[in-house]
């Protein structure tokens, strides 16, 4: 089960929006309102996971999610969007604290102009692909609020040391985290993460897995990407037949 904080009403009016968002899609075909549902449905999700004090149980809040993230695999699908997801870091960004990924329709890795990215749209033409809330914000920002730091104003060393910490003993997310760095790439293995079921589901998702990639490994990728203050992609993701460990390696993007 997870555990959860106090104040779940805001939780509850976001998920309750989302929800009218997606049901206003449906009845207008609208894609735009699509995303900005699944967006509002997923922070919800998260928020009834991460803020009150009771506990649920794990594969309720594991088939929310899910079926979240089958959506956002079905409209990259359907729009035939082939590039792996690019973590933009905050400057790039209007919000310090945001966590946007770019998914180009091709499979170069073209990082969209500032000017692009400032006007905020879901649609890009130039280069063509689409802007999505990363999964992993509220619980990157949740990172940085337990400890106490602005991850633009740290390194990579500092995620290596404070991380794993943080993950074990804190939040109590995972049994054990080891991070590696060398050069431009970084490898992360998790053992006994508390959303391994949730994993095993979402590698089916194949424009899910090792490109958006789930909440946690999303989580990391934004702050590797504040940190390094440069773009960031998954490329690749493993899963151990005991379904006990993920493996993510995680490469910095040179402008």
């Amino acid at each position: 089960m997870y555990k959860r904080k106090r104040s779940g009403t805001v939780a509850y009016i976001v998920l309750l929006s989302g929800t009218v968002g997606l049901i206003t899609s449906i009845v207008f075909s609208s894609s735009i309102l699509a995303l900005i549902g699944l967006g509002l449905t997923f922070w919800g999700a998260l928020l009834l996971f991460i803020k009150p004090t009771k506990y649920v149980k794990a594969s309720l809040l594991d088939s929310a999610t899910l079926s979240l993230l089958k959506t956002i695999d079905q409209i990259i699908a359907n729009l035939n969007n082939k590039g792996k997801a690019i973590y933009l870091p905050p400057k790039h960004l209007k919000a310090l604290k945001g966590g946007t990924v770019f998914i180009p329709s091709e499979k170069d890795l073209i990082i969209p102009p500032a000017e692009e990215i400032a006007e905020e749209k879901v649609f890009l033409k130039n280069p063509q692909g689409i802007f999505i809330t990363a999964p992993g914000l509220d619980l990157v920002n949740l990172f940085e609020n337990e400890l106490g730091k602005d991850f633009t104003k740290v390194d990579l060393n500092y995620l290596q040391n404070n991380l794993p910490k943080l993950f074990i003993e804190d939040l109590e997310i995972a049994e054990n985290l080891e991070m590696s760095i060398k050069s431009d790439r970084m490898r992360v293995i998790i053992r006994e993460p508390i959303n391994k079921d949730f994993c095993k589901e979402a590698r089916k998702l194949s424009n899910i897995c090792c490109s958006i990639g789930c909440p946690l490994c999303s989580s990391i990728a934004i702050a590797m990407s504040r940190t390094t203050g440069k773009p960031v992609i998954i490329e690749k993701e493993e899963l151990s037949t005991d379904d006990k460990t993920i493996e993510i390696y995680y490469r910095i993007i040179e402008e």
